[in-house]
């Protein structure tokens, strides 16, 4: 708890106001990535392994633009500094924890931008979201990465639907994942999408005791790879129970 409270703390010094809301939930994240390390570890490197193959074949690296960059577990800083002249990470917060590490490793081209990725006030009304068009202004943009955060703006809006009751929820989450795919597909530089689509609960039995589509009934796009990610493994949220998420990437 003593460490959360300080990460809390040092985070609100350097995050601009109207995105300090967000920061219990991202230190709640990295608390639980620290307990959850050997179970998110295949999951962890299966996206540094895809982003990397990405980057491989590429023939320009100019500049490079990762959404939601998060806690930087699943995404190969080290190699995307040594590789692009700039690389911009985009979320609602950047940890204290994240901000140290990057300067210990005095990365002179990377750069922080606090940002909401989600078109959530365009699509509760009822316009069509644009949550991307901001990329259209980047120079000399050669990768987006979308790094496992478009189920976590359908989860949040999702939340925040539910509260204020309303009846338009389902179309509502529909329009912001068209969006971001829409987003990523309009881009005229090479993409890299990483993203869980559905989840279950499942007890030791085996047998499935809650399960959801990630995606709200879009469907998902062909992917090149895919794997499991036991998000909250046994243990975490029950002895007797597991969370369990597909996930994809193309």
């Amino acid at each position: 708890m003593l460490t959360e409270a300080i990460q809390y703390a040092a985070t609100s010094l350097v995050t601009p106001k109207q995105f300090r809301p967000f920061i219990r939930s991202s230190v709640s994240l990295w608390s639980r990535a620290g307990r959850c390390a050997k179970d998110w570890a295949a999951h962890e490197e299966n996206c540094k392994a895809f982003i990397r193959e990405t980057m491989a074949g590429m023939k320009q690296r100019r500049t490079c633009v990762v959404l939601g960059s998060g806690l930087l577990r699943d995404v190969p800083i080290d190699d995307l500094a040594a590789k692009f002249d700039t690389v911009v990470l985009v979320d609602l917060v950047h940890l204290a924890s994240v901000r140290m590490r990057l300067k210990a490793k005095r990365f002179g081209n990377v750069r922080l931008i606090s940002r909401d990725l989600s078109g959530f006030d365009d699509a509760v009304a009822a316009k069509i979201p644009e949550p991307l068009s901001f990329l259209r202004q980047v120079p000399y943009l050669d990768l987006v990465v979308s790094a496992n955060i478009l189920s976590q703006i359908g989860v949040g809006s999702k939340r925040r639907l539910e509260a204020e009751n309303s009846p338009s929820r389902d179309e509502v989450l529909q329009r912001l994942v068209r969006a971001h795919l829409d987003g990523l597909k309009a881009l005229p530089c090479k993409t890299a999408l990483i993203t869980d689509t559905a989840y279950r609960v499942t007890d030791r039995a085996g047998q499935v005791l809650e399960e959801a589509d990630l995606f709200y009934g879009v469907p998902a796009p062909a992917a090149k790879r895919g794997w499991t990610w036991p998000v909250a493994p046994y243990g975490e949220l029950s002895k007797e129970y597991q969370a369990v998420h597909d996930v994809i990437a193309l």
